[in-house]
């Protein structure tokens, strides 16, 4: 096989620094399964890893791309066989192994989920792991006893690629959506992907008394820090909050009065080790009642060649909605 196009992430006199490489299979890390890869997708967290703003990577050098969509090249384990469509993200996938920003990517086979039949490659990746985070959190959130007639459910870090998605799978199920956004001007199209009210963080006040007004029934938290401090102050009577970001910071200074007291339950979401059963039950869910209504209204597409001003506009909260990389 002719050498391909990746982006591959280093480490050059004490800095991170990413660029396009000409590379071969023979380059790549192991795995049962070779797909020639369609689509990637741009996450927070590959912003992080291919700029070394924060410490996602664990070896280098690395491709980089925690997603991938693509046709199986060639398969040694009998689940897979050429011409496949599949799909892989998270695990070790960009960060420890090499990922998904690459023309052709290799893989272990029990990373791989077999594309659902309603989605398209391109579809699988404009979800990407931001639409199966979303899906996963609420999956669990609905679990605990989340219901549409609870009351309203709060979204923070609106305009993200995770609460983007998740804005708009929750309106679709029913639920009156509550959005939260430091971004100015963002009012539209948050109520476009389903937001019955939109709040600037710049308003609310979040210092106070252990237990604040309960206003939320649930909550997607993508902030962190003393966002979700604040939510878990003002949930009502047997709130569930599902936390799976950390924009806003990693510490969280609370009390136990909103547990004992109001039955409020914290749901850690960890998309990257998702047990198959589950990651294929959730992806499911994703072509049928918990896909997007505006999936294409959220994304663009991009180039492995505009990878690095794609990073920069992440880190510099400039982006909203979701990026497909076309390989």
């Amino acid at each position: 096989m002719q050498n391909f196009k990746a982006y591959r992430i280093f480490t050059e006199d004490g800095s991170v620094v990413g660029r396009l490489v000409q590379t071969s299979l023979d380059e790549l890390d192991a795995g049962e399964v070779v797909l020639k890869a369609r689509y990637s997708s741009v996450n927070y967290k590959d912003a992080l890893a291919a700029t070394g703003a924060g410490k996602v990577i664990r070896r280098y050098p690395c491709i980089g791309g925690i997603d991938v969509s693509g046709v199986v090249q060639s398969s040694t384990d009998p689940q897979f066989k050429s011409g496949d469509e599949v799909i892989v993200t998270s695990y070790d996938l960009g960060v420890a192994h090499d990922g998904g920003f690459a023309e052709y990517v290799r893989v272990p086979a029990d990373w791989v989920v077999p594309l659902p039949e309603g989605l398209t490659l391109f579809d699988a990746m404009a979800l990407g792991t931001a639409g199966y985070t979303a899906a996963l959190a609420i999956h669990i959130m609905e679990q605990n006893d989340l219901k549409p007639a609870n009351g309203n459910i709060v979204v923070t870090g609106a305009t993200g690629g995770v609460a983007s998605i998740g804005i708009d799978m929750l309106a679709k199920l029913g639920y009156r959506v509550v959005a939260i956004t430091g971004k100015v001007g963002e009012d539209d199209y948050l109520k476009k992907l389903g937001a019955a009210e939109v709040l600037s963080r710049h308003k609310l006040e979040m210092k106070g008394r252990p237990l604040e007004k309960p206003m939320w029934a649930g909550a997607l938290d993508s902030v962190g820090g003393e966002q979700l401090a604040w939510l878990i102050r003002s949930m009502q009577p047997n709130g569930v909050i599902a936390s799976f970001g950390n924009a806003g910071g990693v510490e969280l200074h609370t009390t136990v009065l909103p547990f004992i007291l109001r039955g409020v339950r914290l749901l850690g979401v960890d998309s990257a080790f998702t047990a198959m059963p589950l990651r294929k039950a959730i992806w499911a869910r994703l072509a049928s009642d918990l896909r997007p209504t505006h999936l294409a209204e959220i994304t663009q597409m991009v180039s492995l060649q505009e990878l690095p001003m794609v990073f920069q506009k992440m880190l510099q909260a400039q982006a909203h909605g979701r990026t497909v990389v076309k390989l």
